[in-house]
């Protein structure tokens, strides 16, 4: 494993992944909130990378290949929502809760590139420029 190819870059890359993948799921919700009987589609990664990693809470010294395919196992899901719709067409896309979220998803996505960067930043540093 290189430098430029450590954990920190990988989990970064899965979280701009998912971010990215976030922001097209909402946008097409949010395109479809006029289409009836339309379901919003919801995406969930944190989650199951959350316990990915967990199994290695009590260990003392993990080993970074271990945690590295931990993140690489990791994956994206897309679920239909069942939540009940308070419209008569049978579309429960809520726009306003929808909006929310594509912000988040987006101040979320700029962070993500705003560490990506301080990483790269660290290491020219440490080299000297």
């Amino acid at each position: 494993m290189s430098w430029i190819d450590n954990n920190n870059i990988l989990l970064s890359q899965k979280s701009l992944d998912y971010l990215w993948e976030k922001q097209r799921i909402i946008s097409e919700n949010i395109a479809n909130n006029d289409t009836p009987g339309y379901k919003a589609k919801m995406i969930s990664f944190e989650d199951e990378l959350n316990s990915n990693l967990n199994t290695f809470a009590n260990r003392l010294n993990p080993k970074r290949e271990d945690i590295r395919q931990a993140i690489l196992e990791s994956k994206m899901r897309v679920d239909v929502s069942s939540e009940e719709s308070s419209r008569l067409d049978g579309n429960n896309v809520n726009v306003d809760v929808e909006e929310i979220e594509l912000a988040r998803a987006e101040l979320q996505y700029q962070y993500q590139i705003y560490q990506i960067n301080d990483q790269f930043s660290r290491i020219r540093s440490a080299i000297g420029k």
